[in-house]
């Protein structure tokens, strides 16, 4: 199953919450409403909203879903990620993203910021409007974990001794969080029993895990041209991702010497990208983060089971095979 195969199971879910989301991030501001425009036009797979909507339809065992609930989950759970990304811009002095400029290279850095603290208490007010206590208590626990998730990223930038678990613990954080987020407020509004909200919680976790993963394993091997971001981009930023720790953890003197400074940007020369790619080639760094990744969209899969056969429960496992075999 394709990705357009698997949108297509909840396509017409999928236009009305883009509507959603267009209505909720109007403002009476007009550079709130520019800047929000700026960032939901800019494209993105929508992987949120869909597994929100995939959830719902497979946690309901075929009973009928409160839609207008979970169209306005599945808004709320896009809207934190553009939030996230107009606050990560501005760290990174990042200028690009999915090959257009940033919000922060066309309004300034204060305007990104401004913005994205709306659209972060905008997602709040969408929240609101499910009438859920639980859904609000596991949204704020995951922005809040998602915000530590920012910080520890920080502490491992420029730092060459991250380990594998440090490295983990923020993927979890700042991606695996909000998937798993998603998974579990869609079977919470479906009035599903613990097992189901458990299981789809699990299931958003290693998806969310895989995903990024793989994401780590494009910065060093996709096509710059058809994924809008240049080779190495998280190293230039001094972020050490699996296949730079792994390949760190193997190497030795002059190799490792010339990873570590990559890393730290304390060298004199420039940061040689074909060297070190060469490097992370010779270690089995893409291969292993890729392993990682199929074990943990294995794990995504299997947390499937406890739910009833349907097309939608088959939709959330192609899609986490899709997450694994995607080359942008």
């Amino acid at each position: 199953m394709t990705l357009d195969e698997i949108r297509a199971l909840v396509g017409a879910d999928m236009t009305a919450v883009d509507t959603v989301i267009r209505s909720r991030l109007k403002s009476a501001v007009p550079l709130v409403d520019q800047v929000a425009e700026h960032i939901i036009s800019g494209g993105g797979k929508r992987l949120r909203p869909l597994i929100v909507l995939l959830s719902a339809h497979a946690a309901s065992g075929g009973r009928p879903i409160g839609h207008a609930r979970h169209l306005e989950a599945a808004a709320f759970i896009e809207v934190i990620h553009p939030a996230t990304l107009l606050h990560d811009d501005v760290v990174d002095h990042s200028s690009k993203r999915r090959g257009r400029d940033t919000a922060n290279a066309v309004f300034g850095n204060e305007a990104s910021v401004l913005v994205g603290d709306f659209v972060y208490s905008r997602a709040f007010q969408i929240m609101a409007t499910t009438g859920s206590h639980r859904v609000m208590e596991i949204m704020s626990d995951a922005t809040n974990v998602i915000a530590e998730g920012e910080v520890l990223q920080l502490m491992n930038a420029h730092d060459p001794d991250t380990t594998e678990e440090r490295y983990l613990e923020v993927i979890y954080r700042k991606t695996a969080r909000l998937f798993e987020a998603g998974a579990q407020v869609a079977a919470v509004l479906c009035d599903g029993d613990e097992a189901v909200q458990a299981a789809l919680a699990s299931y958003g976790r290693h998806l969310g895990a895989a995903y990024q993963l793989i994401d780590d394993v494009l910065d060093y091997r996709s096509d710059p041209a058809t994924r809008g971001k240049n080779l190495g981009e998280d190293l230039a930023e001094g972020k050490p991702t699996l296949p730079l720790i792994h390949a760190l953890r193997n190497a030795t003197g002059q190799e490792a010497a010339m990873i570590r400074g990559a890393i730290t940007h304390e060298g004199e020369e420039p940061v040689d990208i074909q060297r070190i790619i060469a490097s992370i080639d010779r270690t089995g760094g893409i291969e292993y983060t890729r392993a990682r990744a199929l074990a943990e969209s294995t794990q995504a899969i299997a947390a499937l089971e406890l739910l009833s056969a349907s097309p939608c429960r088959e939709g959330l496992a192609a899609l986490a095979r899709v997450a694994v075999g995607r080359d942008r």
